[in-house]
């Protein structure tokens, strides 16, 4: 681990999807007090305003700039053309944050083949959309930064998270991939595995959350969405790969192949507790 915080963010354009709500609009906030301009990137122009006075509030200096953009992260027309505005407006993205992001838990057998298909696209191809459209000019550049949101469930599948979990597995397989790839260009990759926190998507979660993944996940601790989001920007300082919010995180991310074996067990007791 580096010792030295290396990246200032004073005056660079940030752009991030899901800049709305929880973790991307927590992160948003901390980085305009930082003095980034900002470019967020959502659904819902009510929502993205909302975001955006909270955002402006936190404004170090009067020229910073906070630009809304509506747009699907699983329509790539939209997306790249709300990116394609977004450099316009405020120039080449120093960094790019993937936040935008979906989950629908329940029984495999119960989830209709639209909430796998839906998930994949809202938290993979959302992704992968958003990288594609806004590399090129950071290419040019011959900068920048890449963070990608996945999840603790990135790293080892949970019970009633058949739609989610793989989608963030094919996050990390990305993040993973496209370290190497972008390193000539000197742009910097990381992956974020964040476990539960606080926002909408996890009230949203819990309505559809099977019992038994309910007794798996009741001994984690909820995270704010403010805490994870200073994690996440003193990791991309470091220009850490792999950045892990609290210590189950981080020993999951160290040795998941060696540990799965043995979590997969602990969830198994869990699980027949209710049968027995």
């Amino acid at each position: 681990m580096h010792s030295v915080l290396i990246m200032d963010f004073y005056q660079k354009h940030v752009i991030i999807t899901g800049g709305s709500s929880g973790i991307g609009k927590a992160t948003a906030i901390m980085l305009a007090a930082e003095g980034a301009h900002l470019s967020i990137i959502a659904r819902r122009q009510d929502v993205l305003l909302q975001a955006q006075a909270e955002i402006e509030a936190v404004k170090i200096f009067p020229e910073q700039r906070v630009v809304c953009l509506s747009a699907s992260v699983t329509q790539f027309d939209e997306i790249q053309t709300a990116i394609t505005k977004a450099i316009e407006e405020l120039g080449p993205p120093t960094l790019v944050i993937t936040s935008a992001g979906i989950a629908h838990p329940g029984y495999f057998q119960e989830l209709p083949l639209t909430v796998f298909e839906e998930t994949m696209n809202i938290n993979y191809f959302g992704t992968l959309y958003a990288i594609k459209a806004a590399l090129p000019s950071m290419i040019d550049q011959q900068q920048g930064h890449i963070v990608m949101i996945s999840s603790v469930a990135g790293l080892i599948g949970v019970y009633g998270y058949s739609a989610y979990s793989p989608s963030k597995f094919a996050v990390r397989g990305l993040a993973e991939s496209l370290r190497g790839e972008l390193k000539p260009f000197d742009i910097g990759v990381s992956i974020v595995y964040p476990p539960d926190t606080d926002t909408p998507q996890l009230a949203a979660e819990n309505l559809t959350k099977p019992y038994e993944t309910k007794l798996i996940t009741s001994s984690t601790k909820i995270w704010k969405p403010e805490e994870v989001a200073q994690v996440i920007i003193n990791g991309i300082k470091r220009k850490d790969f792999a950045i892990t919010p609290g210590g189950e995180a981080k020993i999951l991310q160290i040795g998941h192949s060696l540990l799965a074996p043995i979590i997969h067990r602990y969830f198994d007791r869990i699980v027949n507790q209710k049968k027995e």
